[in-house]
């Protein structure tokens, strides 16, 4: 049984032992259960869920920090009498090589507010994205090559 199923079946065992159906709990049970399947590595194969799940658990913070400071950007360019919006395409060289890693990158720069994937190049090395703040190119691209997709490799690739 993979471990991540294994940490999530021992999160549901501490729900049910506390017969509490709360996410908190969830939660709670997830890193003890983290915390077990980690004292006892030495009992699996070689795994590397104890690389990637904290590395993941960064990639999601560090998307939901930017998803707030994006939304905090536009709603400010929004309320205010004059805008500050800058729009403009940047291509953006990519490291990413298989569908489901430029999938990632694509999409969760998409889902963040002022910036949005418009098209990937025939070669598949440059994604093509709209920035509605783009006061310098260059700052833009290696803020994403450096920012998420940076982690998103980190997470997808082994």
């Amino acid at each position: 049984m993979p471990l991540f199923i294994l940490n999530i079946f021992l999160a549901a065992v501490l729900m049910v032992l506390t017969g509490s159906g709360s996410i908190s709990v969830f939660f709670l049970g997830f890193a003890l259960g983290y915390v077990i399947l980690w004292v006892t590595s030495p009992l699996y194969p070689e795994t590397r869920y104890f690389k990637k799940l904290p590395k993941t658990i960064h990639l999601v913070l560090y998307f939901l920090k930017e998803l707030l400071v994006s939304n905090l950007r536009v709603l400010w360019d929004v309320i205010t009498p004059r805008h500050i919006s800058r729009p403009g395409i940047i291509g953006v060289p990519l490291s990413a090589r298989t569908d489901l890693e430029i999938f990632m990158v694509a999409n969760l720069l998409s889902l963040t507010p002022g910036t949005l994937s418009v098209d990937l190049s025939e070669d598949r090395k440059i994604l093509f994205v709209h920035v509605m703040f783009l006061e310098d190119a260059q700052a833009a691209k290696a803020g994403i090559k450096n920012g998420l997709e940076k982690r998103v490799l980190e997470v997808m690739q082994p």
